[in-house]
């Protein structure tokens, strides 16, 4: 049995990984495991002030080539070795995370489904619409949080490549989604739609 792939994109803060891990405990009975398109970013081995410099939400920032080749290895029941990212550090960590053969994958990213590689491995291809001001509140919080940074680096990186690359990347992409789900998280009928359509999918015999 192939394990159905369902993948959640939406821009940054947009509660995208908050629909994702709903998903995914919600499918009691079900292996599921759960993928980070964060975990794919290139290891660059580079100093803090290069690092600040660059353009982290363009495609070219990402492994797309190993993201699209491991999730063909799931598709075909095989295990994976998924990396690890340091977001402080901004390195892969040494040891990957082992994903074994599951019944159902969801992934999220803000550029999932950008690629045609990575979308044509998706079989519920989701995407996660929030207002602006919301997003950009929510990154900060978390930034500050969860990477430490100051909030000046924030706002600075936010409006030189996060506004500009999701308006040129991100939000055009939302066309390739089956379901668009406005609010994020808070959007329980949304999920519950999403949910009941995952559930009538994994009840059919696929090949």
């Amino acid at each position: 049995m192939r394990p159905l792939i369902i993948g959640v994109a939406g821009g940054s803060g947009s509660g995208k990984t908050t629909v994702a891990r709903r998903v995914a405990d919600a499918l009691v009975g079900a292996k599921v495991a759960f993928l980070d398109m964060d975990a794919y970013y290139r290891d660059r081995a580079l100093s803090h002030e290069e690092l600040r410099h660059l353009n982290w939400d363009h495609p070219d920032a990402f492994d797309l080539e190993l993201l699209a080749s491991q999730l063909e290895l799931l598709a075909a029941g095989q295990a994976i070795d998924k990396p690890v990212y340091d977001f402080v550090s901004h390195r892969r960590k040494p040891v990957p995370e082992r994903i074994e053969p599951v019944d159902v994958i969801v992934i999220d990213g803000i550029l999932l489904l950008v690629d045609e590689r990575i979308r044509s491995r998706l079989d519920i291809k989701v995407f996660v619409d929030t207002d602006a001001d919301i997003r950009v509140v929510r990154r900060i919080r978390r930034d500050v949080a969860e990477r430490g940074r100051p909030i000046e680096e924030i706002l600075e990186q936010y409006l030189t490549t996060v506004q500009p690359m999701h308006l040129q990347f991100v939000e055009p992409s939302k066309r390739y989604a089956d379901l668009i789900i406005p609010r994020g998280g808070d959007n329980a009928v949304a999920i519950d739609l999403l949910l009941a359509a995952i559930n009538r999918r994994l009840s059919d015999p696929r090949p």
